[in-house]
């Protein structure tokens, strides 16, 4: 399998590639082992909760948790694990973690495909209406909840501060 974590983050100037780990509907969250080129199960999630969308990373970029930066790509279309999508970026949950005393940003960007028509539309993560932000923000909590993690979240930001992060982060 190709080392997806090397593939290049941008596809052109407006676009980046996502990889995704988790598909929507998925019980278990899924990380990609570039040493065995395989997909493997990171944690079972709590009784009743799925993801409600695509979950991967962005290739050839590294957070501060040492991991490619964390995607949520918002679309209606079922994919599967090891998918690569171009997406444009329209913005950031900033989030900083506590786990065992330690503190570390662990941002999320949030993205669409070139190709969805459903989410063409949409420009930026701020203009999905608070509700639906706030059930974000309660999937991010109750996904780490068994995790002993501490999370809290700085912010919601548009896709400039999203751009700016990836390519900060890009390596």
């Amino acid at each position: 399998m190709t080392n997806l974590t090397k593939l290049p983050s941008w596809a052109d100037k407006d676009n980046i590639f996502t990889v995704v780990e988790t598909p929507r509907g998925s019980s278990c969250k899924l990380d990609v082992d570039p040493k065995l080129g395989i997909f493997a199960l990171a944690k079972p999630l709590m009784a009743g909760l799925t993801y409600p969308y695509d979950w991967g990373f962005i290739p050839s970029t590294k957070a501060e948790d040492g991991d490619p930066l964390d995607v949520l790509i918002l679309h209606d279309a079922q994919t599967y694990p090891g998918v690569v999508l171009r997406c444009r970026p329209i913005g950031i949950l900033e989030v900083e973690q506590k786990k065992k005393g330690k503190t570390e940003r662990n941002d999320r960007i949030f993205a669409v495909p070139d190709r969805s028509p459903l989410e063409t539309t949409l420009k930026d993560i701020r203009d999905l209406p608070s509700h639906a932000r706030d059930d974000l923000e309660q999937f991010f909590r109750a996904t780490n909840a068994l995790e002993d993690k501490e999370l809290k979240f700085l912010g919601w930001h548009g896709p400039n501060r999203a751009t700016k992060a990836i390519k900060r982060l890009a390596h």
